[in-house]
């Protein structure tokens, strides 16, 4: 079939501009563009890094400087407070206690808000007595604006939201990237084939342009009864691969208004904030600023909903079994149980006993 002049015409352009290339030794034809990999000797990546310091703290051990880490929660339970409390300690050099961030100099800091207008984000950082916040200069923030630019113009919608995001990076000059949230910057994050492109994309970015990347994004519907894990994040396989690292905010049965914080993936540190380690905040005003505080630490069980008539026959038996000094993994192959959960249920034993063992002492 004859070609239309026009891509004929571009194909010549194209032909000839690559002929001028290699002319000029700039690539070969067996070789054209940059490769998908930079390979070296394992001891040329050593030296290369040897004098580079070490990834600063951003907010604790839970996201570290130059990760991509996930945020996740279910809706309503705070994301963005967190978010915009870390953004403006980052912009500030101040710390979410006992959360230090190690950066000596304030980093300019851009916060894509796709959940809240403008209306919405100043009513939530006013003080009917105090006023308005005063933020850093250094504190951008971008939503989402209905008469932007035709995304006709692209090739697809995800690409036009990447181009703006590239903007907003490069005119602001932000070291810092928050995205609030990833359901908005695509059609989709409940497939893997949905969720990796995004990923992808996101991880070039922070490579690129020497980003700390901090996503938000939310959970499917979940069992409120049992321990936060990967699966609990939409579209958790893909997007959790991509990420650095990732901590998610879970909902108290003790209190409404008491969160907890529990990491949930980490490369750069050890898990400091586990399930039996979970870190508990609550949401209240300092004078103009929306904030979390530090409220202690606890066993992630504790903060679940109360055990259901199934749980209780299954305390009773692992703690029949564990009198009679039977190993965790056996109790767990005899019960048909995950090995996680009979550890949690054997601690919550030994606390117990340690408690009658006090109290009888006293």
């Amino acid at each position: 079939m004859e070609r239309h002049p026009y891509i004929e015409s571009i194909r010549r352009e194209t032909a000839a501009f690559t002929d001028r290339k290699i002319k000029a030794g700039q690539f070969s034809r067996n070789f054209i563009g940059i490769s998908l990999f930079t390979t070296r000797r394992a001891n040329d990546w050593m030296k290369q890094e040897y004098s580079n310091p070490r990834a600063r703290m951003l907010f604790g051990s839970f996201w570290f400087e130059h990760e991509l880490c996930i945020l996740f929660a279910d809706t309503n339970l705070g994301k963005s407070i967190l978010a915009v409390q870390i953004a403006a300690n980052l912009t500030t050099c101040n710390t979410v206690e006992p959360f230090y961030n190690k950066c000596d100099e304030p980093l300019p800091t851009l916060y894509i808000d796709f959940e809240l207008n403008a209306k919405q984000f100043e009513a939530r950082y006013r003080h009917p007595q105090w006023g308005s916040h005063l933020f850093s200069d250094l504190f951008y923030r971008a939503e989402f604006n209905p008469e932007g630019d035709d995304p006709v113009l692209y090739a697809s919608y995800e690409k036009y939201v990447e181009e703006c995001i590239i903007t907003a990076v490069t005119t602001t000059k932000a070291r810092v990237l928050i995205i609030d949230n990833i359901t908005y910057m695509r059609r989709g994050t409940e497939k893997a084939s949905d969720a990796q492109p995004l990923m992808k994309m996101l991880k070039a970015l922070k490579i690129k342009y020497k980003l700390s990347v901090l996503v938000l994004a939310h959970t499917p519907k979940r069992d409120t009864g049992k321990p936060l894990t990967v699966n609990d994040l939409q579209g958790s396989k893909m997007l959790m691969n991509f990420a650095d690292s990732a901590f998610a905010i879970g909902q108290s049965r003790l209190d409404a208004n008491l969160r907890y914080l529990k990491q949930i993936k980490q490369r750069t540190q050890q898990e400091q904030y586990g399930e039996d380690n979970v870190v508990l905040i609550r949401a209240e005003h300092d004078y103009t600023l929306l904030s979390y505080k530090f409220e202690g630490y606890a066993a992630e069980y504790e903060h679940l909903r109360h055990q259901n008539a199934r749980d209780e026959v299954n305390i009773r038996q692992i703690r029949q079994l564990y009198s009679e000094g039977m190993s965790l993994r056996k109790m767990a192959v005899e019960l048909g149980l995950h090995f996680s959960a009979v550890h949690r249920a054997v601690k919550k034993i030994r606390a117990e006993a340690m408690v009658d063992k006090v109290e009888a002492g006293n």
